[in-house]
């Protein structure tokens, strides 16, 4: 069984220097950002999301732990937002270290994530998942989650 528990101030630092990095490193592979400015940006971005680091208001950081084991395995970060009319979840980031990967834990996060919105009154869970991650869009799918809208991209091979 896996577990949520809500982080600590020493596990949020950890994650802190692990996500900006990472979240760089996703945009720059789904075009988005270039490697020149994408650690700026994640900075910036992960800044202007968490103001007040780990009591910014609306965001939840919880810890994965595999209680059998007696480790943690991850983290999931969501925040409160307004869509339609309704107070939601939208997770920001989740994170299964390497090496507890491929185990269920991702899987039965997200589950014990749903006890956890439902707790805060949320009616739902929405969340982006970067096109070239067909691990993580083949798990949201099969915890029924659906496309609400799909970007997509085509590269042109400059003729400059």
């Amino acid at each position: 069984m896996t577990i949520l528990t809500p982080m600590t101030q020493r596990e949020f630092l950890a994650f802190a220097e692990e996500a900006v990095p990472a979240f760089a490193a996703d945009k720059i592979a789904s075009g988005h950002w270039s490697p020149d400015e994408a650690l700026e940006l994640s900075r910036k971005s992960f800044e202007e999301l968490l103001p007040h680091g780990l009591a910014s208001p609306d965001n939840f950081l919880f810890t994965i732990r595999d209680p059998v084991n007696q480790v943690n395995v991850g983290m999931v970060w969501i925040a409160v937002q307004e869509r339609a009319g309704k107070r939601i979840a939208y997770v920001y980031d989740v994170i299964v270290q390497p090496e507890h990967q491929r185990k269920g834990h991702a899987m039965r996060a997200f589950l014990a994530l749903e006890s956890e919105v439902q707790k805060l009154g949320l009616s739902g869970i929405a969340l982006n998942v970067f096109g070239h991650n067909a691990g993580a869009h083949a798990l949201y799918v099969k915890l029924g989650y659906q496309p609400t809208n799909i970007n997509m991209f085509k590269a042109i091979r400059e003729t400059r």
